[in-house]
């Protein structure tokens, strides 16, 4: 076995996670705060495993299409994950914003994979925005 370990790249890896859980955190307190079920730990649980997937893939298939498989696997396992959050009753259906709110944490963790911080920190934004803000203009226009 061997134990040659790069630490470079374990503190580089270590610093895109970290990067990819800080960016989640503002979404995840704010659904947690409204406990609307997914929350402090789904969130970041999804963007950091996301980052780490699209990290992994990287390394091991360098820009081959098999990279890309695995982006296109994370994107439809985030859409699995999420619709597990919507129910319908009756004419209500609920969770629909907690599973867009989960492929968009997703989308996140891959950004950063990918060294696109700018494309991640502005996904935060608006995805906290969004969620901070929707209920009160939902309530206008009703």
């Amino acid at each position: 076995m061997n134990l040659d370990l790069d630490l470079e790249l374990i503190w580089r890896n270590l610093y895109q996670i970290g990067i990819t859980f800080l960016l989640a955190l503002p979404i995840a307190i704010n659904r947690e705060h409204r406990s609307e079920g997914a929350g402090l730990r789904t969130f970041p649980l999804v963007a950091i495993a996301s980052c780490a997937f699209m990290l992994v893939g990287m390394s091991v298939y360098e820009g081959s299409d098999a990279e890309a498989r695995v982006m296109y696997g994370i994107i439809t396992g985030m859409g699995f994950i999420g619709g597990g959050s919507i129910i319908k009753q009756g004419n209500r259906t609920g969770g629909t914003a907690t599973a867009a709110g989960i492929w968009l944490t997703g989308a996140i963790g891959i950004a950063v994979a990918y060294n696109r911080y700018e494309i991640a920190m502005v996904l935060s934004l608006i995805g906290f925005l969004i969620f901070q803000f929707s209920d009160y203009l939902k309530k206008q226009n009703h």
